[in-house]
């Protein structure tokens, strides 16, 4: 990021949910979900605007209620199942500054399924974008399985091997190459690699490692339930 163009906060939000039914809207600790990704937006003095895409009408308004902008509705024909997620990124900011007419340099993703997430989590992972040449630079956390060492895919004839086989073999986990599990936490993506790409993969990419606990991404009602305790833990012991 050579020049200080908008750096634009995004909550994609599709009403649609199909390990939790209405999980954007859940209760947890007192406030639907969403709310937490809000609040976590709202307090990153980096973001200079804090957008929902949602194909939801309740869901918007409960995203406005809680401080979040909703200038546009997405298209329901990216809020499928099947729904490209850089594709809702693209006409996320390409409506977006055609609303405005500001240009975005920067889309900060902000997934509601993560809200254990930090303001930090989102200020660091811009700086590393801003300091490097990267396209995107996306949280992540340390694995407790690596390919190098001890997970394995199956062959044509049912045995096993190592996913990632080495020269010598991988004693211990130590020695293995480090390798990540990315979080959707927060992808911070500049605007000219939406354009230039279709899919973050095939962008230079950088990883801001956070601990485990604030990645943990909520999918089914047990992942509501540890986020909970979670939650609770933090409050009860600071």
């Amino acid at each position: 990021m050579t020049t200080r163009g908008v750096v634009l906060g995004a909550i994609c939000a599709r009403g649609g949910s199909k390990g939790v039914p209405r999980k954007n809207l859940r209760t947890l600790a007192g406030q639907p979900l969403i709310a937490h990704t809000v609040a976590c937006g709202l307090a990153c003095p980096s973001l200079d605007a804090l957008v929902v895409s949602t194909d939801d009408a309740e869901i918007a308004q409960v995203a406005q209620r809680f401080g979040a902008q909703v200038p546009f509705m997405r298209p329901d024909a990216l809020a499928q199942d099947d729904s490209s997620k850089w594709d809702v990124f693209r006409h996320l900011v390409e409506t977006w500054e055609q609303t405005t007419g500001r240009k975005v340099d920067v889309l900060v993703d902000l997934d509601t399924g993560v809200p254990l997430r930090e303001p930090v989590d989102i200020e660091q992972c811009l700086a590393l974008l801003r300091n490097t040449d990267a396209d995107v630079v996306v949280t992540a956390y340390e694995p407790e399985r690596n390919p190098y060492f001890n997970m394995v895919e199956q062959t044509s004839d049912g045995t096993v091997r190592v996913v990632k086989p080495l020269n010598s073999p991988v004693t211990n986990r130590q020695a293995a190459p480090a390798v990540f599990s990315l979080s959707p936490a927060v992808f911070a993506i500049r605007a000219d690699a939406l354009r230039r790409f279709s899919h973050w993969s095939q962008a230079r990419m950088r990883v801001h490692v956070v601990p485990r606990e604030r990645a943990v991404d909520i999918d089914t009602a047990f992942d509501f339930q540890l986020v909970e305790f979670l939650m609770e833990s933090q409050r009860v012991h600071g």
